[in-house]
């Protein structure tokens, strides 16, 4: 697990300079890797590498190279196959001079040319070069767990595993509109985008290559889909996703150093630990929560601990910490993240980096068996379905005009919806007519619906509710959960890894029928009939809580005048309609709507471009 930076500049540039400006964009990563720093630079090409050191301590050093120093490469991630597809290299033929999985993914490039990403079982990005060809070759993994952004100017190519090495190299303040509205509906930028108009993300299961006197080409390697197949056999599925998740995780837990996992009170996690322990008896867990009842799952996760026969280290915490930590919370994320849950998770890394340098988590679960209760929806709006359509567009028209608010009012609005409509993944903040009134700049050309509309048409003829796990997997899931999750662990130095986010785990969760993932009054029904034999069942059964951050009643209360301060001191205006935004706290404050999510929302922008844009916290900045 490390960071890279660099400039792709096929002789046009003088490499003097350019190591320069490299040295200046790695040193503004130097949290993704403490332990060491290397730097490559020739006619083609400029990197810099910041190493947080994992596997073969010793001799895993970067930019590494391979085959006589032909090929070179700069590698963020871990694989957990490289065992496997060393031996059967090495079976081939192959040499290896060192014990890393960074020398197999040359070997395998070596073999298998761009192809070979294929083959890669983890989480990754690289770049890639050949001294003979003077090609470029870079990638990012499956589903994105690893980031890789770039920009292209003056003819170069800056790439880098954090955007803010590219904002500081182009010192780049610009606000991208577009990139703003998104930001407003979903709660973060959506691939490929970012909040700068000039700096781009490889997209998920996305290469690049860059020949010399040529554009750089981008193509998709890998898309993920549903196709659900009729079970005969339930108990031989559980078993089936028993097996392979019992794989990944000790796939996962590949390391040569102490690997612990983040534990909260819900089955997903509480499933991790529960194969980890088998592999690691004294596997220690970490935990956090807040001091208001009702909003912290550090009971609930001690008890789980305390179950499963591990230990669980915690910590509670406050408002005031909360706030302090907040911009440097943002600074670490490079665009603005809304989601509350994001934030605790920054003080859970920081906590499980003091015992550990490597963590397994629960990401993904949810998404690749059904494990959000809004996949309830489809069968609770069922009624809906039977009524002509003239008669949804009545009651849809009726509803809208209801006082907002009113208990019903989403259910009729939400039930006379088509799908593709009324779900966007898992979070919808503003909607169209709120955004009129929020943003200065606001594009009727560019509704919502562009985003979701590819992966909408991709899964024609799907169940709703596999169609709207496709939507998080594609949204959601990268944009939200694992940005956050390589943010938040990268900025603690910490290597965090996700067993259900496999792509041996996803062949067998893409299969699964609608019916054995939302099924019996629960969610996740055929993950938690796998894991009953061993995870306790009081654990497997208990109701999701999400990771609930009190928001709705600090900005009434302990924040409230904190809220008042960003809105009245950030230089948004050309942006945002300030009146608007403090028409909703007021209306938050005196208990008339509960506009929680969209104020956080707003706030959490506000204090990005206090970051970045105002240069407000200049020394997050140095």
């Amino acid at each position: 697990m490390c960071g890279f930076v660099g400039a792709i500049h096929q002789g046009k540039t003088g490499t003097e300079t350019s190591l320069k400006d490299v040295k200046m964009m790695n040193h503004v990563i130097t949290h993704r890797g403490p332990d060491d720093e290397g730097y490559f630079e020739n006619e083609d090409i400029t990197t810099g590498f910041r190493r947080l050191s994992i596997i073969d301590l010793a001799h895993g050093k970067q930019p590494l190279s391979y085959d006589q120093e032909r090929y070179w490469i700069v590698f963020n991630g871990e694989i957990y196959n490289y065992l496997e597809l060393r031996s059967e290299l090495k079976a081939d033929g192959f040499e290896f001079k060192t014990d890393s999985d960074t020398e197999v993914i040359l070997g395998m490039y070596k073999k298998y040319g761009e192809t070979a990403v294929k083959f890669l079982r983890g989480m990754f990005a690289f770049v890639i070069w050949d001294t003979q060809t003077h090609a470029v070759f870079g990638a990012r993994d499956h589903f994105g767990i690893k980031p890789l952004h770039y920009a292209i100017q003056d003819e170069n190519v800056y790439f880098a595993s954090e955007k803010k090495s590219i904002v500081k190299l182009l010192n780049d303040r610009k606000v991208d509109d577009q990139a703003l509205q998104d930001y407003m509906t979903f709660q973060y930028v959506p691939d490929p985008n970012t909040m700068s108009p000039d700096i781009k993300r490889l997209r998920p299961g996305h290469y690049f290559t860059k020949k010399p006197g040529s554009q750089m080409q981008i193509k998709r390697y890998f898309e993920p889909s549903f196709v659900p197949h009729k079970v005969t056999d339930e108990s031989l599925l559980a078993t089936k996703v028993a097996d392979v998740l019992r794989d990944s995780v000790e796939k996962h837990m590949r390391s040569d150093v102490t690997v612990g996992s983040f534990l909260s009170g819900g089955v997903d996690s509480s499933i991790i630990v529960a194969l980890a322990r088998q592999l690691s008896p004294k596997i220690k867990t970490f935990s956090v929560g807040f001091e208001r009842e009702g909003y912290s799952e550090i009971d609930v996760a001690k008890e789980t601990a305390q179950r499963l026969d591990v230990e669980n280290i915690s910590k509670v915490i406050t408002p005031a910490e909360f706030v302090d930590k907040f911009p440097q919370f943002i600074y670490h994320m490079d665009d603005p993240l809304a989601d509350p849950a994001a934030v605790p998770q920054f003080f859970l890394a920081q906590l499980a980096s003091e015992h550990s340098k490597v963590a397994l988590t629960g990401e993904g679960a949810d998404e690749l068996f059904g494990g959000y209760n809004i996949y309830n929806e489809p069968n609770s709006l069922r009624m809906f379905n039977g009524f002509p359509h003239s008669m949804n567009v009545v009651i849809n028209r009726m509803a809208h005009h209801l006082p907002a608010g009113l208990k019903g009012k989403s259910f009729l609005e939400r039930g006379t919806t088509p799908l593709e409509q009324r779900f966007v993944g898992n979070a919808k903040i503003f909607n169209e007519d709120e955004k009129r009134q929020l943003l200065k700049h606001f594009d009727e050309q560019h509704p919502y619906t562009d985003i979701t509309k590819p992966y909408y048409a991709a899964s024609q003829g799907l169940d709703p509710i596999s169609r709207m796990e496709d939507i998080d997997m594609h949204t959601w899931l990268v944009g939200d959960l694992l940005l956050n999750a390589d943010r938040t662990s990268m900025a603690a130095s910490l290597e965090l890894r996700t067993p259900f986010i496999d792509k041996e785990v996803f062949r067998v969760a893409r299969e699964i029928p609608a019916e054995l993932k939302v099924a019996n009054k629960t969610t996740k029904y055929i993950l938690r009939k796998a894991a009953e034999s061993f995870t306790p069942a009081n654990v497997l059964y208990r109701r999701k809580l999400g990771f609930p951050v009190p928001i709705k009643f600090w900005l009434k209360n302990e924040l409230y005048d904190w809220a008042v301060k960003i809105i009245d001191e950030s230089q948004v205006d050309e942006y945002i309609n300030k009146n608007y935004v403090r028409q909703l706290l007021d209306e938050h404050r005196n208990n008339k709507l509960n506009n929680a999510r969209k104020i956080w929302t707003v706030l959490t922008f506000m204090v990005w471009h206090q970051v970045y844009v105002e240069h407000k916290y200049p020394e997050l900045l140095d």
